[in-house]
């Protein structure tokens, strides 16, 4: 654990611990204890320098409480009561305040939709609405777009993989050569239409990196890079002309490189982690859209069991397309952040994957 850094598991006996320090006496630590009676949680220890570090603490361990929770009901918490001390109060006192938590007397009821839109629990470099102006690009009238980041841009643990999955930005001087590779696979190349040699790819790359409505990543499991993301401002894209795009609409495109991490247990783990980094990188982004081939009926399923509405058909010069829609609002109200249904697992190995595949361009 680097230090500073927060980390939270389940222990046998504790209930969820939440830690941050570098091994040594100083370490902080917070501990939620399963409650019996509600089906949720009390806070029994907390080891903090002030307020703010015990909140910080107890973001991460309640991230942990509702990680793979899908009822749509409010998470009981207690132990926050005045006569547990300063730090349960201050406690008490700023989940009501932001608004994560309700309720009165012993408990509070705290909402994982509002937990799930803090953004500095999984992004790095989480920032503050970019001041509106506004430009023109090709006629286009559009918010003028903040700075790119550079380097990991979202990071968060999967509880059914045991591992974490991370979005950084493209290195073209390190990632060249491997999406050259995923961009040449037969599989790939029908969909996106881009084989080709170093040569094209570091020009598509750097052009990509240039352009402000352009944010190309790559989806990374433990380290090990397996797809590649392109996000973009719908209001400047292709797709603004079919739809009444708004000014923080953005949409997205995929491929996945890798045939080890194809399969429903990884389908569920890079997509809705996608749109939860989308939607936390501006609190004002309020749909995500996608334009998939229109007779692309695998895709089109993952899609609408993740949380997506087909709007519309439409014909773009080489493809048609399905306009495919996701709400702020489903989103995060429904906790697609969590898979729904039964837990899904990677595949054993020597066994191939679950038809469950994106080669979307």
């Amino acid at each position: 654990m680097a230090a500073g850094e927060i980390v939270a598991d389940h222990r046998e006996g504790e209930g969820i611990v939440a830690r941050s320090g570098d091994g040594s006496r100083l370490e902080l630590r917070l501990v939620l204890a399963p409650d019996a009676a509600t089906g949720g949680f009390a806070l029994s220890d907390v080891r903090a320098a002030d307020g703010a570090a015990a909140f910080s603490l107890l973001l991460r361990a309640l991230e942990q409480a509702t990680a793979m929770r899908t009822a749509p009901v409010p998470l009981s918490l207690l132990g926050l009561d005045a006569d547990k001390g300063a730090l349960a109060e201050a406690l008490r006192s700023r989940l009501l305040a932001e608004g994560l938590a309700a309720g009165g007397g012993a408990g509070l009821d705290v909402f994982p939709e509002a937990l799930w839109q803090q953004a500095d629990l999984w992004l790095p470099q989480a920032r503050t609405p970019f001041a509106q102006r506004f430009a023109l690009t090709q006629g286009r009238r559009h918010p003028v777009r903040p700075p790119k980041p550079e380097g990991v841009v979202y990071t968060r643990f999967i509880p059914w993989l045991g591992a974490r999955f991370e979005l950084r930005t493209v290195d073209v001087a390190t990632d060249l050569e491997r999406f050259n590779r995923w961009m040449n696979d037969p599989r790939v190349a029908e969909i996106w239409d881009e084989a080709g040699d170093l040569a094209k790819h570091r020009a598509y790359l750097e052009g990509l990196k240039a352009d402000p409505h352009m944010l190309p990543l790559i989806g990374a499991v433990d380290g090990v890079p397996f797809a590649y993301f392109e996000v973009y401002w719908a209001k400047e894209n292709r797709i603004a002309p079919f739809y009444d795009a708004g000014d923080h609409d953005r949409g997205w495109h995929v491929l996945v490189g890798e045939d080890a991490f194809r399969g429903r247990a990884y389908v569920a783990t890079w997509l809705p982690s996608l749109m939860h980094f989308i939607f936390l990188d501006d609190p004002r982004t309020q749909r995500i859209v996608g334009e998939p081939r229109a007779d692309h009926h695998q895709q089109l399923r993952n899609l609408e069991r993740s949380g997506f509405a087909r709007v519309s058909t439409f014909d773009f010069p080489h493809k048609r397309a399905a306009l495919v829609m996701l709400l702020r609002e489903r989103f995060f109200g429904d906790r697609l952040f969590v898979p729904d249904g039964g837990l899904p697992v990677p595949a054993l190995a020597g066994k191939a994957p679950a038809l469950c595949d994106f080669a979307e361009a």
